[in-house]
């Protein structure tokens, strides 16, 4: 998946054809909000990102995404008109991985991105974790149960991931909520509500997950990692 946020139309349906036409899935974006809400389902592949956009601008964006743990290391592509040294260098120096200006050829901007794609991925095996019939390949981003793909929100994914890593040690409610959603993390009942989400999509994997009474959760046998 590759996300474009980019508030001109006719740029986002052509650049959404062009990715298209090379085989990808693309999501476009008018404005930053929305694509943030995408973000809480879904970590692209690859982000395509203007700079003069309503609300957030891309250079906020950027900085907001750098500073997220989730998307901190997500390839970005900043694409935009706005074409002086110093807008090249902030973006750069923000930390976008290219910064591509408008116009642009299509060809090029394709080959841009199958090269950060190739750069960012290369050597990105991740871990691979096993518990009874659920596989978790880190890597890929993919989480099978008895071969099957059960597709998961990014707070489930990273919910699961941390019981996984925890190797059968029981996890805080404070420790899973601070680590998925972060220092500030409000309202503790979501954790009860992600957890239940999670049992269900992992069934039949029947008793995972399971709740240590007046402390929070854990699985019910020791996983192991190859």
């Amino acid at each position: 998946m590759i996300y474009v946020l980019e508030d001109d139309k006719n740029i986002r349906k052509l650049l959404s054809f062009a990715l298209k036409k090379e085989g990808f899935d693309v999501e476009g974006f008018e404005e930053a909000g929305s694509m943030y809400e995408a973000l809480e389902e879904e970590i692209p592949r690859l982000l395509l990102l203007d700079v003069m956009l309503p609300g957030d601008d891309g250079f906020t964006v950027l900085e907001k995404l750098r500073n997220n743990n989730i998307t901190k290391k997500l390839p970005i592509i900043m694409l935009t008109a706005k074409n002086s040294e110093i807008d090249k260098l902030q973006g750069l120096d923000g930390g976008a991985d290219d910064y591509v200006t408008k116009p642009f050829g299509i060809a090029e901007l394709m080959a841009r991105i199958r090269a950060l794609l190739r750069r960012s991925e290369t050597g990105k095996a991740g871990n691979v974790y096993h518990y009874k019939s659920l596989t978790v390949d880190d890597g890929k981003h993919l989480v099978t149960v008895a071969g099957r793909a059960v597709s998961l929100s990014q707070k489930e994914y990273d919910l699961l991931l941390m019981l996984l890593k925890a190797d059968g040690r029981a996890c805080s409610r404070e420790e899973l909520l601070s680590g998925v959603w972060g220092e500030n993390y409000g309202e503790s009942r979501t954790l009860d509500v992600h957890i239940r989400k999670l049992r269900k999509k992992l069934f039949p994997v029947e008793g995972m997950i399971v709740t240590v009474k007046g402390m929070g959760y854990r699985l019910s046998e020791e996983c192991y990692e190859t």
